[in-house]
């Protein structure tokens, strides 16, 4: 097994691989407008560093948010555009589930949440490292204060708003390197991973005009 994973849900871009036992070789740079300038190069450092060719990859992981649209589809488009080109299955994974293993809690509950931007965050509650309670979702965190009243919470939107997270700590970012190590474990556990279909969650910013003035000739 040579896994190659990699995130861009959010201002991380990062990318690991795992060779069925261990990561073996990772990166991580925080820039949240440069996801697609970073992300090759991400990878072919990692490759080198592990001294692996890109076609020893026997598979790919890729986080599938959530996130906002314009970062999240870079990772998601490279991700299936290897897999098309060597030929392997491309396995997603929640975002908000790495940072939940990365964040090694034995025993919860607790929340794990990211920046939404729009003064919202992405959030889900575990009950442990590896086991999620609820499905990620998008709100106001005045709105979800009393949900996650007294939890520890960890990731970037936890950081961002102290008087609901309180008890916020790092990691504040995904890293592909938990990724990666969480899909060896449910891989090797005969675990099937979810398909590499985005969780938006809300309608990305762009919009098409409405009432948009013509101005071709008649």
């Amino acid at each position: 097994m040579l896994l190659l994973a990699l995130d861009t849900a959010t201002p991380a871009v990062t990318v690991a691989l795992h060779d069925g036992t261990d990561v073996i070789a990772s990166s991580s740079q925080v820039d949240a407008r440069r996801h697609g300038e970073l992300l090759l190069p991400a990878v072919d450092r990692v490759l080198a560093e592990a001294d692996k060719r890109l076609d020893a990859v026997t598979g790919i992981v890729v986080g599938i948010g959530p996130g906002p649209y314009t970062g999240l589809r870079v990772g998601l488009m490279t991700a299936d555009t290897f897999g098309l080109a060597l030929g392997v299955p491309v396995h997603g994974l929640c975002t908000l589930d790495g940072l939940a293993y990365a964040a090694d809690i034995e025993k919860g509950p607790f929340v794990v949440a990211t920046d939404a931007r729009r003064k919202e965050v992405y959030w889900a509650r575990y009950a442990d490292s590896r086991t999620r309670l609820t499905d990620p979702a998008v709100d106001r965190p005045a709105d979800i204060a009393d949900e996650v009243a007294g939890l520890p919470a960890v990731g970037a939107g936890a950081l961002l708003y102290p008087d609901t997270f309180p008890r916020a700590h790092e990691p504040e970012h995904v890293s592909a390197a938990a990724l990666a190590a969480l899909a060896a474990e449910k891989l090797a556990a005969g675990e099937e991973l979810p398909a590499p279909r985005p969780l938006y969650l809300r309608r990305p910013d762009a919009q098409v005009p409405k009432n948009y003035k013509v101005v071709t000739p008649k």
